[in-house]
């Protein structure tokens, strides 16, 4: 017996299903019912609707296919059996009214002359040993040959035909027995009329409903313009282009759909502008901290580290002087010491000015900045080569601008160092757009290393190039590059006035 557990396992059911197994109800499913599936629900809502109305016509036109072969079987039999009375009155009447005195081989040779009128009948004439004598042509021959009608396909005519009456009537003159008139129906000429107006009312049918489920067509791609509208807008939402808005359509239904999109993509919008100005204000704030801190750094730990290094200076100085040696060694041991330490810290205060805020963004052009960084990286790390194609910028592009792309290209060299494993990382940089409601900048930092899996979790780096990227209104996406490594693409709109 099969435990609750078991059966809600999805480990145990993604078995099921891989066995073709329904989960539930414990049923296979059949490769039949997989590929209905498949060409129904593959298919788009406009396909599905002709498929609906193609079938409902194509039920129909068996049933009327139905219909009008039992009746026309009904009416070949009653149109038959009604030439078959009438070329048996036909043949008595002949037969009563020919002379008496007639020799019995022209009697007998003459009557199918006398009948050549009757339609859907053979009449052949017997002796008396039973052989024919002559036997009428058959008039759906003749009906050929006069109204030029092809006759039926053999399995119409299989379906339509009744079975083959045959009456014989005896010949006797002066009480004696010349022959007899057999007289057989012949449906092929009613069945070939019947098949040349289900033909001509099938292809009337045909073209009719050929120009119908075009109509059709037209007027479902009509009907469902908004929803094909609809999944354009649900795309470019997903992709983050939250300003797209739908024509109003006239159905209602399809309005109130359309309505709450509009108002969904608006609150998207608004929502984003609202992340948007708080990224801006968070990162205004940090970087105006960092400034501070770097101001503080560079004002007054920077002034206070070398005036130690001036006194340790005057301290090795000083103990020159000194007349006692071993006091003077020491002395210019301990100044030296002094010395190192100071120029170690005086290092890290400029690390940590560089990785705050570099104290030369605003005041020199940012190609500058950007390639005594990248000069300052290929120093560190010599096996590397890291080629530099700037394009043609502009000194500056604004603080928030200039020192979102400075960090970008300072966090993806990072990045790329550490864990690229690359021989090649290419820095380029270009103002794009003619126009200014276009102008923009783009970035990209470009290696040969191993790549990036793409299911790795962006870290906190990338986190924030990405919300400095967003403040700005631009985009942030890694991605792999061509032939292999990693592409770090940066694109920020540029405002009309720069900023500073």
């Amino acid at each position: 017996m099969t435990s609750v557990a078991t059966r809600n396992d999805p480990a145990a059911i993604d078995k099921r299903l891989t066995l073709g197994v329904a989960p539930r109800h414990g049923r296979p499913l059949s490769r039949l019912s997989r590929f209905i599936d498949a060409c129904w629900y593959g298919r788009s809502v406009r396909a599905q609707l002709l498929l609906t109305v193609i079938l409902i016509e194509l039920v129909a036109a068996l049933i009327a296919g139905g219909v009008t072969i039992i009746k026309a079987r009904t009416s070949t039999r009653i149109e038959i059996d009604a030439s078959m009375n009438l070329a048996e009155v036909l043949v008595r009447e002949t037969i009563n009214l020919m002379p008496q005195d007639t020799p019995g081989d022209r009697f007998l040779a003459s009557l199918p002359l006398q009948q050549r009128f009757a339609r859907h009948v053979r009449i052949t004439v017997r002796d008396a040993a039973g052989d024919a004598v002559t036997t009428r042509p058959m008039q759906a021959s003749e009906d050929i040959n006069v109204h030029g009608r092809a006759p039926a396909p053999a399995w119409f005519a299989s379906l339509i035909s009744p079975p083959i009456a045959r009456r014989e009537l005896p010949v006797v003159v002066k009480g004696q027995r010349l022959g007899s008139v057999l007289i057989a129906g012949e449906p092929a000429d009613e069945i070939a009329e019947v098949w040349e107006n289900l033909t001509a009312l099938a292809t009337v049918a045909m073209l009719v409903n050929l120009v119908m489920i075009g109509i059709l067509y037209l007027l479902f791609g009509r009907v469902l313009g908004p929803l094909t509208a609809l999944g354009a807008g649900l795309l470019d939402l997903e992709r983050r282009s939250f300003g797209v808005r739908l024509p109003r359509p006239k159905a209602r239904e399809l309005a109130a759909i359309t309505d709450r999109f509009n108002a969904l993509a608006g609150a998207l919008e608004a929502t984003r502008a609202e992340n948007a100005a708080l990224y801006q204000r968070l990162i205004t704030a940090q970087d105006d901290e960092r400034r501070n801190t770097a101001r503080e750094l560079h004002d007054e730990v920077g002034p206070s580290l070398f005036g130690l290094k001036a006194n340790a200076g005057s301290l090795t100085t000083a103990a020159a002087a000194l007349p006692d040696a071993p006091a003077r060694a020491a002395v210019e041991e301990r100044a030296r010491d002094i010395l190192a330490i100071v120029e170690h810290l005086q290092a890290v205060n400029r690390s940590l000015l560089t990785r705050l805020r570099p104290m030369a963004l605003g005041h020199v052009p940012l190609t500058d900045v950007l390639a005594d960084m990248i000069r300052e990286r290929a120093r560190q790390s010599p096996q590397i080569a890291f080629p530099f194609a700037p394009g043609g910028l502009r000194p500056s592009y604004g603080d928030a601008i200039d020192l979102t792309i400075y960090r970008c290209v300072q966090e993806s060299l990072t990045n790329a160092v550490r864990h690229a494993q690359a021989d090649n990382i290419r820095v380029t940089l270009d103002e794009t757009g003619a126009d200014p409601s276009t102008a923009r900048v783009e970035l990209a930092i470009e290696d040969d290393g191993r790549g990036i899996d793409p299911q790795t979790p962006a870290g906190f780096g990338l986190r924030g190039m990405q919300e400095r990227v967003r403040a700005l209104g631009g985009e942030c996406a890694l991605e792999a590059a061509a032939g292999g490594g990693t592409r770090v693409r940066v694109v920020i709109p540029l405002p009309s006035k720069p900023e500073g």
